[in-house]
């Protein structure tokens, strides 16, 4: 009702304004016959001096008053009928204003008709948060997804290929708790495109590894489930995803698809946060990682974050970048000056990569323990404070942080 209310008001007061501007127009317009009237009675006076000073003659002045009485009886007659207009122009004015009035208050309202949603409630912000926990409670399930999206071919494999996968199919349904088979089963069948079987299968895989089970093998189910509803994180899915981050909480991909479930859930800011370590956490080739930064601006628009993008991450497979410990040993042999150089320039751009792109708890701990060697406690201890915030999510990965902590002394 408020918002009626208000609408009403604002459409009233703009009516207003465009009729007083109109009617204030037609008010303020002057006929040039007005300006000819006064120049004209400015005329017979001058005459009138004129021949009171004998400039000039009585019959002259008789026929100039003659013709300048005409010229403003004629231009009375113009002004009469314009006098005439002017109030049918304010009336058409005032009517004009009133009329645009009505039609900006209708259109207006035919349009929020359309586009908005009268009479729908005012949603704070915990209205609003509990409306998307009410709405992500009640998505889709895998199969009712899976329903809706378009069939996908599968691949036809070569004869050869196809024959050995239904000796497989046939020797995993005559011993269902072949372990070994169900693995093969899942990972074949997900490659002939058979996603069906193939998430069906790593469930029997899940179910018959028990305590052994991996984060992997949850996240790959995830995996499955997901491409199989064409990218959509059904519930399903997002027990597999909650299964396998509790067992692996810095798993890269399994954070991705939280982060789409939560993109695709209404809640883009907790998507943004999710996603924005992940990019800064993972090797530049990872395959997540175009769909993180073909995404992640908009995700910070809607955080209220004014995003920039990290550079590409390097490839560190090879192995952890910054000073070893063999990198010290080494330094020894180098006099003191050029060794506390050396290393220093080491320890120096590792900090600069795990400040702009992140890296793994190992390399923090690594970062913590080398400033410890230097001698710069009051750095080590900073970095160490700053990793408990990065890491308090991630009690195993704290601990391996804590590790370096120790080595360096810093540790109260």
């Amino acid at each position: 009702m408020i918002f009626w209310i208000t609408a009403g008001a604002l459409a009233l007061v703009t009516s207003g304004l465009f009729a007083l501007a109109l009617i204030r127009r037609t008010a303020e317009d002057e006929h040039p016959a007005a300006y000819d009237l006064r120049v004209y009675r400015d005329q017979l006076k001058e005459v009138d001096r004129d021949t009171a000073r004998g400039i000039i003659g009585e019959a002259d002045a008789d026929r100039m008053r003659t013709e300048i009485s005409r010229r403003i009886l004629t231009a009375d007659a113009q002004m009469q009928t314009h006098d005439a207009f002017a109030d049918t122009g304010k009336a058409g004015a005032t009517a004009m204003a009133l009329g645009l009035g009505a039609l900006v208050f209708a259109s207006s309202a035919g349009l929020y008709l359309w586009l908005g949603s009268p009479g729908y409630r005012d949603m704070p912000l915990e209205l609003r948060l509990e409306q998307v926990t009410e709405d992500m409670q009640n998505r889709p399930s895998q199969a009712e997804m899976e329903a809706r999206v378009p069939a996908v071919a599968p691949v036809t494999p070569e004869a050869e290929f196809a024959e050995l996968m239904e000796k497989l199919r046939a020797a995993v349904s005559e011993n269902p708790e072949d372990l070994r088979g169900q693995m093969l089963l899942a990972r074949n069948e997900a490659n002939l495109g058979n996603l069906n079987a193939a998430y069906t299968a790593q469930e029997t895989v899940i179910a018959l590894k028990g305590d052994e089970v991996t984060a992997g093998d949850y996240i790959l189910h995830a995996n499955l489930l997901i491409a199989a509803a064409q990218d959509y994180v059904s519930p399903e899915a997002e027990v597999s995803l909650r299964a396998g981050l509790e067992i692996d909480p810095l798993n890269n991909l399994g954070r991705y698809y939280f982060g789409l479930m939560m993109w695709q859930g209404g809640r883009p800011d907790v998507a943004y946060r999710i996603w924005d370590r992940v990019l800064r956490q993972s090797p530049a080739d990872a395959p997540w990682v175009p769909s993180i930064r073909a995404t992640i601006t908009e995700l910070a628009w809607y955080a209220g974050i004014d995003y920039k993008m990290p550079a590409a991450a390097p490839d560190h497979s090879e192995g952890l970048s910054g000073p070893t410990s063999e990198d010290i040993e080494a330094a020894q042999e180098l006099t003191a000056e050029d060794r506390q150089e050396m290393i220093a320039g080491m320890v120096a751009q590792l900090s600069d990569r795990l400040a702009t792109e992140g890296g793994t708890p190992q390399e923090w701990a690594r970062l913590i323990a080398a400033y410890g060697v230097l001698g710069d406690t009051d750095r080590a201890s900073a970095i160490w404070e700053e990793a408990k915030d990065v890491f308090a999510a991630v009690p195993d990965a704290l601990e391996i942080v804590r590790a370096g902590a120790e080595r360096a002394g810093v540790l109260q």
